[in-house]
């Protein structure tokens, strides 16, 4: 399959599907989020890391409302995004979200937990939500556990089925907030290789995490974080191998060199 290189100047505003511009947080004294520009073209996967308390996962939390903003202005698909009601339950619908923790419903078998939004939200019939449950649940590897409940488990299938209930709604960008790091080392990459397959299939994601070949090997973009800022944004090899700012130098020096 040839890769098609597209430089990001050449794509039209059309294709850009998540805006921030000019985006601030606070958490009392802390601002965590300051002036935050960053434009998501349409099929791109952004990778966002940067040192703890950089203000990652508040600026990935923020694209679906889960944190609201006191200034600046997000828009999904060209739309702003609701404060609240249903409007805002529409576009969580169009945002899918995997957490570190996998929130699936205890009670509810594997299956139900990834037919359930779709029947709830999305008003799908039973019977197409059950075969696209199916579906999905075999595109990530977890077919077979379909009639368990979620603590039947290991935490690796469990986040593949979280992936699977996201997907399933439909989503136009697939928001990753740390997805791998509280997983058991030998887990970890049977769910990148799940994201790494999504990515391939062209879906929109924004990614926070630590994992640096992920970032490497699957990210069309690189978007460095500390202190609330973006410092810098690169593709992954120039990131990687020679970053401008200092405060890039030194977190890979410190990740990339223990």
């Amino acid at each position: 399959m040839t890769e098609v290189s597209v430089t990001k100047d050449a794509l039209p505003a059309a294709d850009d599907l998540v805006v921030l511009k000019n985006v601030n947080k606070h958490f009392g004294a802390l601002h965590v989020l300051q002036d935050i520009d960053l434009t998501i073209a349409r099929g791109e996967v952004v990778v966002v890391i940067g040192p703890s308390g950089s203000g990652k996962s508040t600026l990935c939390r923020a694209i679906n409302r889960l944190e609201s903003i006191e200034s600046g202005f997000i828009t999904i698909d060209g739309k702003p995004l609701p404060e609240e009601g249903k409007a805002l339950a529409r576009l969580r619908a169009d945002v899918g979200m995997v957490f570190q923790s996998f929130n699936l419903f205890a009670h509810k078998t594997v299956l139900e937990n990834v037919m359930l939004g779709q029947l709830k939200v999305r008003k799908a019939d039973k019977k197409d939500a059950e075969e696209k449950a199916r579906g999905l649940l075999d595109r990530v590897g977890v077919s077979a556990q379909a009639d368990k409940y979620p603590a039947q488990l290991s935490g690796g299938q469990q986040q593949r089925v979280a992936i699977a209930r996201a997907l399933a709604m439909g989503p136009k960008v697939m928001l990753f907030d740390e997805p791998t790091s509280a997983l058991d080392p030998e887990m970890i990459n049977e769910v990148l290789e799940v994201m790494q397959q999504l990515a391939r299939d062209g879906m929109t994601m924004v990614v926070v995490t630590h994992e640096m070949g992920f970032a490497r090997s699957a990210a069309n973009r690189v978007v460095f974080m500390a202190d609330g800022r973006i410092v810098e944004e690169a593709v992954p090899d120039q990131f990687f191998s020679n970053p401008r700012s200092d405060r890039a130098k030194d977190f890979l020096s410190k990740i990339l060199h223990h």
